[in-house]
């Protein structure tokens, strides 16, 4: 019997820790995608550069949401429910500083309070970062941010609880380059030089469509900012920014792991909100691999168009074939006739997840080091891993725990695939990048209880 999971709250989380899912059955219906939670955080932190309210709309019901929105408020933003379900509405008129052990306490394994430094320099003259955690998938150093933000004319001092920043001379624009097109660094670059006096020019910079919005955001604020062909954002810092009101892009990554699961369990589903334009890398490897889609005005339909085809794929920034896609298509591709290769360029260790698969019956090896043979369009990475997947194999029901968010995702799916019960322990996690997940999984057909 399903046990449906009712999520009211923002922000709210499975009530249990392990999942029992009984699979072999296609998932079948429509699941909805709000905003983006890689621009909706971001867009939140934004809100402290403003002196007058800002509201943000598609708002996704996420932890991860929920620890910005606390952060902001431990800050002094008054953070309240807005016109139309999914709005937040956000005045920043009383910011002021907050003591470590409250951002300590409120950041948990956010990476988020990285981003908070550019815009409380602005605004307060200093900043705190806690240590830092995150998904365990490699490491994921904030040196690029640190550099960034001496470039600015930060003071940046290592303490024993973590970093304090502060700006005597306030900040003024740089030329940065970044070593590689690190989405969160160049997060760090806008919201930093938006402010800042001078000019900044950015090189190297990460041209996601979740980059994108932001711009579009502290456009709609007052800023001035410019793109240029291979990966030049230029920013004329400004004396003050005003608030906003303004949508969140959808959330790309949630839509494409709904676009996987359809193809791994051989169902159908329609994933509501999702567009083509910023899924076209994705939409591409799809259909290789045997996918079948329709894009509507209101999402894209999804399903299998007979047996799955192997492909080989390469993860890169974007434009490339994003690295949050990679782990729910492998679960896909262990039902493909033939082999498929998976070289992961991004994360050093995010081949984890396949062990898990492999335990399932999947024919899955991993090369720690990459593989040197055969054409590549994205270049060679030091620290790139590749997975060599063998199918199809029939997978089996197994007891498995939840590794990280994206790989956590994918051993439900592959639990839905298999025959037999599994048990997936560790499943809060998916709270982090994927709203009401349980209920979306009742809507579909899933048959599965939650374990207290």
């Amino acid at each position: 019997m399903t046990t449906p999971l009712h999520e009211t709250t923002l922000a709210s989380k499975p009530s249990g820790d392990v999942l029992a899912i009984r699979g072999g059955r296609p998932l079948h219906g429509r699941v909805d995608v709000k905003g983006a939670k890689n621009l909706a955080t971001k867009a939140m932190v934004a809100t402290l550069l403003g002196e007058t309210v800002s509201t943000l709309r598609d708002v996704p019901d996420l932890s991860d949401v929920a620890v910005v929105r606390s952060l902001l408020e431990v800050h002094g933003v008054r953070v309240t429910e807005g016109d139309e379900p999914g709005a937040l509405v956000f005045d920043p008129s009383d910011v002021e500083s907050a003591h470590f052990e409250e951002i300590d306490a409120h950041a948990g394994a956010s990476r988020i309070p990285i981003l908070f430094c550019g815009p409380l320099l602005h605004r307060l003259g200093q900043a705190f970062i806690p240590d830092l955690g995150g998904c365990r998938i490699g490491d994921r150093p904030i040196d690029f941010h640190l550099d960034a933000l001496r470039k600015f004319g930060a003071v940046v001092e290592k303490l024993p609880s973590g970093i304090r920043l502060s700006a005597p001379n306030g900040l003024k624009g740089a030329n940065i380059h970044l070593p590689y097109p690190s989405v969160g660094a160049t997060e760090q670059v806008l919201l930093t030089a938006v402010r800042a006096q001078g000019q900044t020019e950015l090189r190297n910079a990460a041209i996601e469509p979740e980059i994108m919005d932001l711009i579009a955001v502290l456009q709609k604020m007052g800023a001035i900012i410019s793109y240029e062909p291979n990966r030049v954002i230029l920013i004329e810092g400004v004396d003050k920014l005003r608030g906003y009101d303004h949508r969140s892009i959808f959330d790309r990554n949630e839509a494409a792991s709904w676009a996987c699961a359809a193809l791994a369990t051989d169902g159908e589903i329609f994933v509501g909100g999702a567009r083509q334009q910023e899924m076209l890398t994705f939409l591409n490897v799809f259909r290789k691999a045997g996918g079948w889609f329709d894009v509507r005005e209101d999402g894209i339909l999804f399903r299998r168009d007979g047996a799955l085809k192997p492909v080989i794929v390469e993860t890169d920034v974007h434009p490339g074939f994003m690295t949050d896609w990679q782990q729910p298509l492998v679960v896909a591709l262990t039902q493909a006739h033939g082999r498929s290769v998976v070289h992961e360029t991004v994360y050093e260790n995010r081949m984890g997840f396949t062990d898990a698969l492999v335990k399932m019956g999947a024919d899955i090896v991993v090369h720690p080091h990459g593989l040197q043979d055969g054409p590549r369009r994205v270049a060679r990475r030091e620290l790139e891993q590749a997975a060599v997947i063998t199918g199809p194999t029939p997978l089996h029901g197994a007891d498995i725990v939840v590794p990280d968010l994206r790989g956590g995702y994918s051993h439900v799916i592959a639990a839905l695939t298999a025959t037999g019960e599994s048990r997936v322990s560790g499943i809060d996690i998916l709270s982090r990048g994927y709203e009401k997940f349980l209920d979306k999984l009742t809507a579909l057909g899933a048959d599965f209880d939650v374990i207290g």
